[in-house]
């Protein structure tokens, strides 16, 4: 924990949790009774106070809504057995967004702001971080610009925000995707190893008409040749063949994912082989054909460990082994799950216990 700073608090009048069930919580959808703010102006951050959720009010001139100035962050809270709450390796979102701030030239945040904010937050709310099997209490921290001003240039105000809502499981059934070899999420001196805003924006169109075909999701593939494979929509991507773990290397085009890291470790630890280097298309596909590749997965942090259960590529359609509890994706998440609720020792460091 940092050096604390003056957060004033307004707390809600009536909290709205009586009014959510949380066996059936559609995610992203039901938010907690407050937030943290920060404002930026005169050169630095300040205004710290924690507010009922509620609208915000700006101006149709603000910056933001022309030009996309804006980085986030997304992480997780759970409750531990023991009744804790306990947050995933906050200090890797962190590091991350101020990573994003500077390539879209944003201010940083300190570590002061960030965790001391979030910890006040989740105290007044620790309520709302769920206890079922398979939820958790999604927290997004973001940045973006304000000035009211119509030209191209950084901004010289922002509001820093985190929000919390309680989720269910962002995907309910293993996915089918498309290996996507028009479109580009990201290309090498882009934006694509930050968590701006406009990525995702961009990724919109050629999703929706994946989905058309009926498709969940995306592979995209390099910017340059779509010859090999980066991200999977809004994951990493891994693949298991024989006793090896694959995926794509990161750099300016691979967002480096916090599970993603997370799984590595892990599976280093049992002893698989792991390579994190240039995937092709070509190997993919052709592991596919041969029965190579027993197992595609997506992870972030919102699906944790996404099974994939079809990869498409042009007309043809892979299906790959049904997955069982002793695959390797079952596994890795039941681990994840242990160490995030407590359950298990997390000798790696990574719970932040509020």
């Amino acid at each position: 924990m940092t050096d604390t700073i003056k957060i004033n608090i307004e707390s809600i009048g009536t909290s709205r949790l009586s009014q959510v069930d949380f066996n059936h919580i559609d995610f992203g959808k039901v938010y907690s009774d407050h937030m943290f703010i920060a404002d930026y102006y005169n050169g630095k951050w300040q205004n710290f106070r924690i507010e009922p959720y509620d609208m915000l009010s700006f101006t149709p001139g603000s910056a933001i809504l022309h030009y996309g100035q804006s980085v986030f962050e997304g992480m997780k809270a759970y409750k531990s057995i023991t009744g804790d709450v306990l947050v995933f390796r906050p200090e890797k979102n962190f590091q991350r967004i101020n990573k994003s701030a500077e390539r879209m030239c944003i201010p940083q945040i300190s570590e002061e702001i960030f965790m001391n904010g979030l910890t006040e937050l989740l105290h007044i709310d620790k309520n709302w971080v769920p206890d079922l099997p398979n939820t958790s209490l999604y927290i997004r921290p973001y940045i973006f610009a304000l000035d009211e001003f119509i030209g191209i240039r950084p901004s010289d105000n922002y509001k820093f925000i985190i929000f919390t809502c309680p989720v269910g499981p962002y995907y309910s059934k293993p996915l089918k995707v498309k290996i996507e070899r028009e479109f580009s999420r990201a290309v090498h001196g882009g934006t694509g190893y930050a968590k701006a805003a406009g990525n995702y924006a961009g990724s919109l169109y050629p999703a929706k008409l994946a989905q058309q075909k009926g498709y969940d999701q995306l592979i995209w593939t390099d910017g340059a040749t779509h010859q090999y494979v980066e991200e999977a929509g809004t994951m990493n991507i891994m693949f298991i063949k024989g006793n090896k773990l694959i995926t794509a290397e990161t750099g300016d085009t691979v967002l480096r994912g916090i599970t993603r890291d997370s799984v590595l470790t892990i599976a280093k630890e049992w002893g698989y082989e792991v390579e994190e280097r240039r995937v092709s298309v070509d190997e993919i596909v052709q592991g596919l054909k041969k029965g190579e590749i027993k197992e595609a997965f997506g992870t972030g942090t919102a699906a944790t460990i996404a099974t994939i259960e079809v990869i498409g590529d042009g007309d043809i359609d892979y299906t790959l082994p049904p997955v069982g509890p002793d695959s390797f994706s079952s596994r890795v998440f039941a681990e994840l799950d242990q160490i995030k609720t407590g359950k298990k020792e997390d000798k790696y460091g990574w719970n932040y216990k509020i």
